[in-house]
């Protein structure tokens, strides 16, 4: 495949509408201009969609919701197996539109639709274990159970660091689990959210339900702020800063919907003087570097037990002078661009703040200039940053590649730094100690809701179910027992006796 063969494979050329509900739309709103952040030259354009292009969409996912639920949940599965064929597919040109237009290195593209296909895999799994409970009666003659039943259209507002990934943790899951969705993709990362459409929708079209995954591509006072206040979506799963999912999580509290919200991440690798240093420098530098610092996954404080530090400073500076940056979809290259312009002067105004905070900078952090057609790209380097701990700018989560580093004299001065923070997405610790090991895992350890030993914050499996706690938000996605969410609980009790007892020996009349 060619270098922009993949654009014409997904059909991404021209303007291209921003809403399908089984069809595609002639979508109402304004043209919107998507561009690489790798060289900054336009893509494509969308025709956003309006809050009529919604109505007609959130219509018709509601129309196939009603259809769909009644269909046994192994047939749902059996089509869900056929849309995770369908991304097998077109795996290469999907990894490299995510490289092309979030930035991201090749590898990761690929790896992101990798997870596409992996969920789908779980799911199919999944549609034959939506199990629930028997419960004994404590009426003579009753049966009583618990089951788990489909719940209705699901709202799914993504972010552009994951532009396919995290759409299909949710979808795949929903859809085994009776229920459709509406899918309102990042503005900065349209074009990867209508090119897995088109993958997806040929699908599940061929089956009568095209309408079960429909898009809608707009503007959040116009799209987003419609879906999440939309009483037929019981449901809404938004990923984003905390600032979005506060607003969010009460704007569907308020009509008692559910929120998913996988919200921002200051993650921290805690690195004691037992620990292999080689491991562990190759943990850092992915979870710091990879995606461009841009991960709620990615490592961004780094506490270092002091006798250990001075031989990990070194181990780091060297490595980062070899990171290759550019083109992100070249093989030699390691880090891609930032997103845009205003997440290299968000990365400016942090590194600023850290020096008058009292901070140093060991390495990098310039914006880069780099010739010929990635002259127009947002190109910066990665960064190290000696810290302490009362730096205020160390409690915030700065989307981009910056590592502040940070000396500890024992793991308990470690874990009151690492828990200090708002944040509680992923954490881990490196030491072959196993009762400190075992600690950081329990109740009066890590209070992310990941947590990991010998190996970075990022990169989590989709196994496990994946999210945070404190301002990340609480919610689950992905593996586990994440599917409840998109389910609604019934307990039910059948009294198949001739007697009519009551509850806790209560008699009436």
């Amino acid at each position: 495949m060619s270098t922009m063969d993949f654009l014409n494979e997904l059909g991404i050329q021209g303007c291209l509408p921003g809403a399908y509900c089984g069809t595609w739309l002639e979508t109402g709103g304004e043209v919107h201009s998507v561009h690489s952040p790798a060289t900054g030259e336009e893509i494509a354009q969308v025709r956003l969609a309006t809050r009529d292009d919604y109505e007609r969409c959130a219509a018709a996912a509601q129309e196939a919701f009603l259809r769909w639920r009644s269909l046994p949940a192994p047939q749902r599965g059996e089509i869900v197996r056929k849309i995770g064929l369908a991304l097998r597919e077109k795996k290469e040109a999907l990894g490299r539109m995510v490289t092309w237009e979030a930035g991201k290195i090749l590898e990761e593209g690929r790896g992101e639709v990798q997870e596409a296909i992996d969920i789908a895999d779980f799911a199919v799994g999944l549609s034959r274990q939506l199990y629930g409970l028997t419960i004994k009666s404590e009426r003579p003659q009753h049966h009583m159970r618990e089951t788990w039943h489909p719940i209705g259209p699901v709202g799914v507002i993504t972010a552009f660091n994951f532009p396919a990934a995290v759409w299909a943790w949710n979808a795949m899951l929903a859809l085994v689990c009776g229920d459709s969705l509406i899918w309102k993709p990042s503005l900065k990362a349209p074009l990867t959210a209508i090119a897995m459409t088109r993958v997806v929708a040929p699908v599940l079209e061929a089956e009568g339900f095209g309408a079960l995954a429909t898009l809608v591509i707009g503007p959040d006072q116009d799209v987003g702020e419609t879906m999440i206040r939309d009483r037929r979506l019981p449901v809404i799963s938004a990923t984003g800063s905390c600032r979005m999912g506060r607003y969010v999580g009460k704007v569907v509290a308020e009509r008692l919907g559910r929120s998913i919200l996988e919200l921002g991440g200051n993650n921290a690798v805690i690195v004691l003087e037992d620990a292999d240093l080689d491991m562990a420098l190759r943990a850092i530098l992915f979870g710091a570097v990879g995606t461009t610092g841009q991960r709620c996954t990615s490592t961004r404080r780094l506490l270092v037990q002091k006798s250990v530090l001075p031989e990990l400073k070194e181990r780091l500076l060297k490595a980062y002078a070899s990171v290759p940056v550019g083109n992100p979809l070249e093989a030699s290259t390691l880090m891609g661009p930032l997103i845009d312009e205003d997440a290299v002067q968000q990365m400016q105004a942090a590194l600023q703040k850290a020096t008058e905070q009292g901070g140093e900078i060991l390495f990098g952090g310039k914006v880069l200039d780099l010739p010929g057609p990635l002259a127009g790209g947002h190109y910066v380097e990665p960064c190290l940053v000696a810290a302490h701990k009362d730096m205020e700018i160390v409690k915030e989560e700065t989307f981009a590649p910056i590592l502040y580093i940070i000396p500890v004299e024992d793991y308990a001065e470690a874990m009151e730094i690492h828990n200090s923070v708002p944040q509680g997405l992923s954490s881990a610790l490196f030491t072959k100690d196993l009762r400190l090991a075992e600690t950081f895992l329990s109740e009066t350890g890590s209070d992310c809701g990941i947590a990991n030993i010998n190996l970075g914050t990022s990169g989590a499996e989709i196994g496990g179910a994946f999210g945070g706690e404190k301002d990340t938000g609480g919610g689950r996605e992905s593996g586990s027992d994440a599917w409840k969410a998109y389910m609604r609980r019934q307990t039910s009790t059948v009294n198949y006796g001739t007697e009519l007892p009551l509850a806790q020996g209560i008699h009436f009349g």
